[in-house]
């Protein structure tokens, strides 16, 4: 053997530990930029991202004041306090909004979870906010479906503190305590959607998992609801057959509310809700087993009410938002949906868009910040009509999005 063929052998052999050792997948995303981003897209020619604020934990939700300040959700922790988020120099206040409950906030599933504002928050200060109270991990179960105990609570917004904090909607039962979202539309009507990934809960109509919500604002249940009066059905319910549900929003003109949630691996979708529909959850879908097989035979029934949109690959799609400004006449009346993640490669997340027409029916869709590789959580519009991103790691940022010069 020569010497060359030697060296090479004894490299091979080096080398084969390091190789039996699958390198993570996933991309490294850069550090963010202190100066900003300008970006191009396909309709407004010319974007500044500005970062407003970062280094804040569990980022979930965000929701703009009418004041310019903006209230950051710490899943499971608490409210943050961002003060001049719509002005030039924001600062993120340190510590945590005064007279928010907490419970176990070392594990993120338990505590607060979302937020929203009442209609009239201008005048009343009233904020919604949703709640996974603490339930024991059963013996054998894994953690990643630890259970709670799902809460809807109402409080008053003032001067950086909650107060007047009463719990107006809660159940008895347990489910797996994961994302949920609340959005209180402009008649007053509080919307929920809730999580129900697991076993058959979100096929079972007596309790609230796995479905989206109608309420009062006093969390009594209307009387137009779907359910209403039916035995063995919560007359909370507007629709069932939902599975991981992270993204909430009622349509601004149309009063139609849409939801999104995660399939299984692939599969995920945006649902525009109707009154009564089942969603099919867990016996239809588009998505697959994490091993690559099919979820289910079918990806919808018969009686089931189809996406309005489906993601294949998966983007892990979070908070909603119909644009309605006039920063960015090009884009009011599309829908913008967070993503963490394209595809199960981790540090691929983006900011969606998309446009319909006057039905709901889907005419292109475009991928905006995915140069940053950042997890997108939330978004929102605020009172100046700019766009407001909520990222998750590594550096945990609130964004705005402004017309470019």
């Amino acid at each position: 053997m020569s010497k060359l063929m030697v060296f090479a052998a004894a490299g091979l052999c080096l080398a084969a530990p390091a190789l039996a050792q699958p390198a993570p997948i996933g991309i490294a995303p850069p550090a963010l930029s202190g100066v900003g981003y300008i970006f191009d897209t396909a309709e407004v020619h010319g974007i500044e991202v500005s970062v407003l604020a970062r280094g804040f934990a569990r980022p979930f939700a965000i929701e703009p004041l009418p004041n310019g300040d903006m209230l950051i959700v710490e899943r499971g922790v608490g409210l943050r306090l961002l003060r001049g988020a719509t002005g030039d120099n924001p600062e993120l206040v340190e510590g945590h909004v005064a007279g928010v409950p907490e419970d176990h906030p070392e594990i993120f599933s338990y505590g607060v979870i979302d937020i929203a504002l009442h209609p009239d928050f201008a005048e009343n200060g009233t904020i919604y906010f949703t709640f996974n109270g603490f339930a024991p991990l059963p013996e054998g179960t894994s953690s990643l479906q630890r259970p709670g105990y799902f809460k809807l609570l109402r409080g008053t917004y003032a001067d950086g503190a909650v107060s007047n904090v009463e719990t107006i909607f809660e159940t008895e039962n347990e489910a797996y305590a994961g994302g949920n979202r609340v959005h209180v539309a402009k008649d007053g009507k509080v919307w929920v959607a809730t999580t129900g990934p697991y076993d058959r809960t979100s096929q079972d109509l007596s309790d609230i998992y796995g479905k989206v919500l109608r309420l009062n604002g006093d969390g009594s249940i209307p009387d137009d609801n779907p359910f209403v009066g039916q035995e063995g059905h919560h007359p909370a319910i507007v629709s069932y057959g939902h599975r991981d549900q992270h993204g909430l929003t009622v349509h601004p003109e149309t009063g139609r509310a849409f939801t999104v949630e995660h399939g299984p691996n692939g599969g995920d979708e945006l649902n525009l809700i109707e009154p009564g529909g089942n969603y099919g959850w867990p016996d239809y879908s588009f998505g697959r087993e994490y091993d690559g097989s099919d979820a289910t035979e079918l990806p919808f029934g018969p009686d089931t009410v189809e996406p309005t949109v489906v993601w294949l690959p998966s983007i892990a799609p979070s908070g909603l938002l119909f644009y309605t400004g006039d920063a960015f006449p090009e884009w009011k009346g599309n829908l913008f949906v967070g993503s963490a993640r394209w595809g199960e490669i981790n540090n691929t997340g983006s900011l969606q868009r998309v446009v319909f027409n006057e039905d709901f029916g889907e005419l292109r869709r475009e991928a905006l910040l995915q140069d940053l590789h950042h997890r997108v959580r939330d978004v929102a519009q605020g009172p100046d009509g700019l766009i407001y991103v909520l990222t998750d790691g590594p550096e945990n940022a609130v964004l705005r999005i402004a017309p470019s010069n």
